[in-house]
């Protein structure tokens, strides 16, 4: 299990001195969110930012976007340092993806193009979806990508609760790898405290991304505890 905080919540008036202490952590990634106002109602970060983490830290930068264009912006923070990119679902998707049970042929080619892209530059792949978007729907994607990002919370602002329903998201998505030979990883995003954490454990998560339960909590102590716990 890695432990990746997102630095959505670090304090900024203490920048270098909570990077020191995500650094010497338990933790092995660095989870970096980029929102463009659109796709979610809020904006981040830039490329710029990336490179002063990559400058400042030797942990693995896990960049998740949440945009309206993750072809065009991924060619952005790739050579900013990303080493993990994680596009939507519903940002390729050209139809309805609730709880449709079909991708249309349209939309799996442009996920899967993404994703070779992604992959010929160097960089890990990685899809999310939001918490009403069905779990089938990446059936046609489980041996495309190196992760699978299920967002607990809806997209765009953290310190949001953690919706239950992902926990059996988890659960189908585990079992749908096992049996396409998929090594895929699954990570979680939003709500992530010591409670909710165990429960995506058990059904067989990977990745935990925590934001305010790390950065309002203690680093250390807190990525301690979530370590504990495997």
């Amino acid at each position: 299990m890695k432990i990746a905080p997102s630095v959505l919540s670090l304090d900024y008036s203490r920048t270098k001195e909570q990077l020191e202490e995500l650094n010497a952590s338990k933790a092995e990634w660095m989870h970096f969110d980029v929102m463009d106002g659109h796709f979610v109602p809020n904006l981040t970060f830039g490329p710029d930012i990336l490179k002063g983490f990559c400058r400042g830290s030797d942990l693995f930068k896990d960049v998740h976007l949440m945009v309206d264009d993750p072809d065009f912006i991924s060619s952005i923070f790739i050579p900013a340092g990303a080493q993990m990119i994680t596009f939507h679902y519903e940002a390729l998707s050209d139809g309805v993806y609730g709880e449709e049970e079909h991708t249309s042929e349209n939309t799996v080619e442009k996920i899967k193009a993404l994703a070779e892209k992604i992959r010929k530059s160097g960089c890990q792949a990685g899809l999310s979806i939001k918490p009403k978007t069905s779990v089938s729907l990446l059936k046609p994607f489980l041996n495309d990508f190196d992760l699978f990002l299920i967002m607990s919370v809806e997209p765009g602002f953290g310190g949001q609760s953690f919706m239950m329903g992902s926990v059996d998201k988890i659960a189908e998505l585990r079992k749908m790898l096992k049996e396409s030979d998929s090594n895929a990883l699954i990570e979680v995003d939003g709500g992530i405290n010591l409670t909710t954490a165990k429960l995506c454990l058990d059904a067989g998560v990977d990745v935990l991304v925590a934001g305010s339960f790390v950065f309002k909590n203690g680093i250390a102590e807190s990525c301690e505890a979530l370590w504990k716990l495997q």
